[in-house]
């Protein structure tokens, strides 16, 4: 045998000997299931330190069993000396001190929150403040001196325990010092505030109060700047806001807002601090601005949607400039910054994609580095399918994207059990991020897709629009238009279609199943399913459907809603709800399974006790899913 044919041998076994390790590597990998749901750790930056070198991020997971478990940690913004510290059972860091040797926030004390400071070194007395009835949320100065605290200003109720008063929860502005001196409410009459924003010179606060629901049908919005001695009303909005921060250096202060019927702010607006009209400084925008900050270098930061992805631009001399972008997903929350003026410039991010678990990453030369890698160690374990994002045109010729999620070992020459998943909101998106529905989905032999249909965010503002007074109709047959493509593309299989949905999705599934037959099983969460009561009874405005009174003429609101049309489904339908749910009271999924019950039809409800809009305990959200499961396996195999 010659020495050539004799290590080509070696290298074929070498070889062989590879290729049967990565088979037995990939044998060993499971689809992604319940039990990786619950393990699965994920990394959100809270705040970076006075000095700029450590983040401050908590780590979290569902767990098996009682709420959603968390861990604090810091870590140095070059990515190592992770450590994790040891915080009050119920304590909720905000962010750090001035000097850096202690963090602030919020701590569960006698059944209310109240605010906190927590030193990092042991040994260290932690300072509390108690208001009567609680606070919701700290904000410090720039300079370190101060907080501001967003606080219930109403005195305690004696009889708390015994019954509960329907009214408009009230938030004010509360002002103190850095070790709890001079503490006093500022602009007292200023009582349903959603944002604030500190100036530079840390002597006044911009403030965004809104309408509150009880009392109003329409939404508006205010702008007042606030300091010890009172208000000045800056801006007057006939509509809602999100994020508020200072611009040119004060001179101006940004938000974002909308002109649109459906409420949702999409563009970013400014107005003089002198006080005057908000202009729109993003009038061609192509898709949606989701909210704005700033930081004490004088940058603003927006978020904004581009279609499924997010980046995060600066605002610099009225216009929007590209800033970051996650090349392997989306941005998933505004940059975290120093508080303090004078500190380094380095924004950290929380980004998320299709293959790991949302983490942490920092601003690097431009680019985003990631610094924590949680969840990987329970993904090395798990076969994912590919993650796509795909386009087609709908019937009235309206141009759509979505998310498909195919299954581990997805083969082209078969058809697969179909699953259509339409997010909630509405004016929402889906991201391109770790789902864990469609990879819950996916890891039961499902092709999954998320159809971004009118309404959603990302599209620009004639997008979001279309949805008003339309979401029965238009953004229906956008959904349904999705089951149609993944059909034409060969990956569902007509005869095991099913959709699914919560929230507003829970709405599209619930209506859908009314108007056509075509899905052999349906799922829906919390959804909408009459209208006439649901717009009244929700605990926010939610007029943003439909603004028109009801006793003028109620037919607007009985056209999309299921429980008129539950003799026509055909449907097995499961329907999900959380007994505490306040967003989509839990009347709307039994006055619509009692219905479809007493026709014959094939329905069951299944209720979470305590459990509010989605449920938060471990023990329950592994239910949602094996209820999922069981319903997708019985009537859809």
């Amino acid at each position: 045998m010659s020495a050539k044919f004799g290590i080509a041998r070696v290298w074929c076994a070498a070889i062989l000997a590879l290729t049967l390790s990565a088979g037995a590597r990939a044998a060993d990998k499971h689809p992604f299931g319940i039990d990786d749901d619950s393990a699965l750790r994920r990394a959100r930056a809270i705040a970076v330190s006075p000095d700029g070198k450590t983040v401050l991020y908590d780590v979290s997971w569902a767990g098996t069993k009682g709420p959603r478990a968390h861990e604090w940690r810091l870590i140095g913004v070059a990515g190592g000396n992770s450590r994790k510290l040891d915080l009050p059972e119920h304590f909720t860091p905000s962010g750090f001190t001035k000097e850096g040797d202690a963090l602030f926030g919020i701590e569960e004390i006698d059944k209310k929150d109240q605010f906190s400071i927590v030193p990092l070194a042991a040994g260290k007395l932690k300072q509390n403040l108690a208001l009567p009835s609680g606070i919701h949320s700290a904000f410090i100065s720039p300079d370190g001196t101060r907080f501001a605290l967003l606080a219930d200003p109403a005195p305690k109720d004696p009889l708390a325990e015994v019954r509960h008063v329907a009214e408009n929860q009230r938030t004010s502005l509360y002002v103190v010092g850095l070790h709890g001196e001079n503490g006093a409410w500022w602009c007292p009459a200023l009582d349903s505030i959603s944002d604030i924003s500190w100036s530079d010179d840390g002597q006044e606060i911009a403030v965004v109060t809104g309408l509150p629901k009880i009392g109003h049908h329409d939404v508006h919005s205010y702008i007042d700047i606030c300091n010890a001695a009172g208000a000045r009303r800056v801006a007057d909005i006939a509509n809602s806001t999100a994020g508020l921060a200072w611009a040119d250096g004060g001179r101006e202060i940004a938000v974002t807002s909308t002109s649109l019927d459906v409420l949702t702010p999409d563009h970013v607006y400014t107005v003089a601090a002198s006080g005057g009209k908000l202009t729109d400084r993003t009038p061609d925008l192509a898709g949606s601005v989701e909210t704005l900050t700033s930081d004490m270098h004088g940058n603003v930061w927006v978020l904004t949607h581009r279609g499924v992805i997010t980046d995060c631009d600066a605002f610099r001399d009225g216009k929007l400039v590209p800033a970051f972008r996650w090349t392997d997903g989306v941005i998933l929350s505004a940059p975290v910054n120093t508080s303090f003026s004078g500190s380094p410039d380095g924004p950290v991010f929380n980004v998320g994609d299709p293959l790991h678990s949302p983490n942490v990453a920092v601003a690097r030369d431009g680019k985003l580095v990631k610094i924590t890698q949680e969840g990987d160690d329970t993904l090395a374990s798990v076969s994912l399918g590919d993650v796509r994002v795909v386009h087609w045109t709908a019937k009235d010729g309206t141009k759509l994207d979505g998310i498909v999620t195919f299954p581990p070992g997805y083969d082209a020459a078969k058809k697969y059990p179909f699953l259509n998943l339409p997010h909630g909101g509405p004016e929402a998106n889906d991201a391109l991020e770790f789902d864990f529905f469609s990879r819950l989905v996916a890891g039961l032999g499902y092709v999954v897709i998320q159809p971004q249909y009118r309404g959603s965010t990302g599209y620009g503002s004639e997008f979001l629009q279309a949805i008003y007074q339309h979401f029965g109709d238009r953004a229906y047959s956008d959904v349904d238009s999705a089951t149609d493509f993944a059909i034409a593309q060969g990956w569902a299989d007509p005869n095991r279609l099913a959709i699914f949905g919560w929230s507003a999705g829970g709405f599209m599934t619930s209506w859908t199943v009314t108007q056509t037959h075509r899905y052999k099983a349906a799922i829906e969460g919390a959804g909408i399913t009459d209208w006439l009561s649901f717009i009244p009874t929700s605990d926010i405005s939610q007029v943003d459907y439909d603004a028109r009174w009801q006793e003028k003429d109620p037919s607007p609101f009985l056209k999309f809603s299921a429980v008129m049309f539950a003799d026509a489904v055909t449907t097995p339908l499961l329907i999900l709800h959380g007994e505490a749910d306040l967003r989509v009271p839990t009347f709307q999924g039994r006055e619509y399974f009692v219905l479809l019950a007493e026709r014959g039809k094939t329905a069951r409800m299944v209720t979470y006790p305590g459990s509010p809009h989605f449920p938060i305990l471990g023990e329950q959200r592994r239910d949602v899913f094996k209820e999922v499961a069981d319903w997708l396996g019985r009537y859809n195999p």
